[in-house]
């Protein structure tokens, strides 16, 4: 094919050059079928497999109770942290 080049190189070129056209054609037909699927539901909808958010409260298991020390230790490392 090329005489510069060798054999190995040619094959290489010719499989680089199917796995393009492979992706180009994967890619056209991927954007093609979204054409013509369905909107997207409105903001205002919402997703129903997301709960809704809770309050400040929240559920037990989600918070945890602070010893003396550790309130301490917490606010020791808070102060630490610059303030630009």
């Amino acid at each position: 094919m090329f005489p510069s080049i060798s054999l190995a190189q040619e094959i290489g070129l010719a499989v680089l050059l199917v796995a393009a056209i492979v992706w180009v054609t994967g890619l056209g037909h991927m954007l093609w079928g979204s054409r013509f699927q369905q909107p997207e539901p409105a903001a205002g909808e919402g997703l129903p497999m997301i709960p809704a958010q809770r309050g400040s409260a929240g559920h037990p298991m989600e918070s945890v109770e602070l010893t003396e020390a550790e309130k301490q230790a917490f606010a020791g490392l808070v102060r630490t942290i610059p303030l630009n």
